[in-house]
C-alpha cells in the first residue's frame, strides 16, 4: 500500500437511472443511462500522488468495473426446497 496522508476525502456517487412500465401489467423495466462519481480530497500530498491514488482506487474498484463492463449473470430460483426454471431468468443456454 501507498503511504499517502489525507486530511479529507469523500466520493459521491450519482446515477441516472429509469424506471418505466408497470409491475401489474407485466412490462416493468429499469435501467441505468450514466454513472458519475465526483472526488473530493484535501491532502498535503503532491497532485499527482493523488491522481495516482485515485487512479489505482477506480481500477480496483469491483462496482466501477461492473457498470463498465458486462459480466454474465447466472440466477437460480427457489421456491419451498425446491429448484424452478424460469424463463429468461434461469436459462443457462
Amino acid at each position: 500500500m501507498t503511504k499517502t496522508t489525507f486530511e479529507k476525502a469523500t466520493c459521491r456517487v450519482e446515477f441516472d437511472y429509469f424506471l418505466k412500465g408497470s409491475v401489474l401489467k407485466g412490462d416493468v423495466n429499469s435501467g441505468c443511462r450514466r454513472v458519475r462519481t465526483h472526488f473530493k480530497v484535501e491532502s498535503n500530498e503532491t497532485e499527482d500522488k493523488i491522481l495516482n491514488i485515485i487512479q489505482l482506487a477506480k481500477q480496483g474498484c469491483y462496482a466501477e468495473q461492473m457498470v463498465q463492463t458486462a459480466v454474465p449473470l447466472t440466477s437460480t430460483v427457489e421456491l419451498n426446497g425446491k429448484n424452478l426454471e424460469l424463463k429468461g431468468i434461469t436459462d443457462t443456454n
